[in-house]
């Protein structure tokens, strides 16, 4: 996989444009629709409904109170890195009962992020636990929202129970230019198991 100059828009590389599919999971409540409205070059595809009394026993908005919608199956947007390569965000739904949906979202997927709401770091250990049982690589995003207590990051990974090679980097969902680069350091961690699988042994 020749990603190079991927993270220097404009500069095509041989061969034309890559497509590479992404997906952006995490807990219900943790930024993923944020994430794709924010740095999508397209209107983002979403498919949020309004938390209404009928999903009080389903939806558990410890933390996240003010939350008013809620994905039900799936975001979508797209991001040019630059002329040679593509991606294409597929959001996941972050409540249990819509689980059933990943399946068929993972299928084709090169790589995630998993955002990650360090108020609440146990929402995102399903999702965590579903990059590591389909063997998608992955980086963990931990995305800062207002009242969010500083924590050094070697203290997150160790509650989140991550293998040391997983990046981890701090972002701000709502932030196009953050959120890019959380996809940026994505790549090149694909670029860099890439590498170190084409290693002779």
């Amino acid at each position: 996989m020749d990603l190079k100059g991927f993270d220097r828009p404009g500069r095509p590389a041989a061969g034309g444009t890559r497509s590479v599919k992404v997906m952006i999971a995490g807990g219900f409540g943790t930024g993923k629709t944020t994430m794709v409205r924010s740095v999508s070059d397209i209107k983002p595809l979403t498919t949020e409904e309004t938390l209404t009394q009928a999903s009080v026993g389903d939806d558990h908005l410890i933390g996240v109170a003010d939350k008013a919608e809620t994905t039900v199956s799936l975001d979508f947007g797209k991001i040019s890195l630059n002329e040679s390569l593509m991606l294409y965000l597929f959001g996941t739904p972050g409540q249990e009962r819509f689980w059933f949906l990943w399946n068929g979202l993972f299928k084709g997927a090169l790589g995630a992020v998993v955002l990650v709401d360090t108020r609440r770091l146990a929402s995102s250990f399903r999702a965590i636990e579903e990059m590591e049982r389909q063997d998608v690589p992955f980086v963990i995003a931990l995305n800062i929202f207002p009242d969010s207590k500083e924590h050094p990051v070697e203290e997150i990974r160790d509650a989140l129970d991550i293998s040391p090679h997983t990046p981890v980097v701090v972002c701000d969902a709502r932030d196009r230019a953050s959120s890019r680069d959380v996809l940026v350091a994505l790549i090149r961690h694909l670029q860099e198991r890439s590498a170190v699988a084409l290693e002779p042994r």
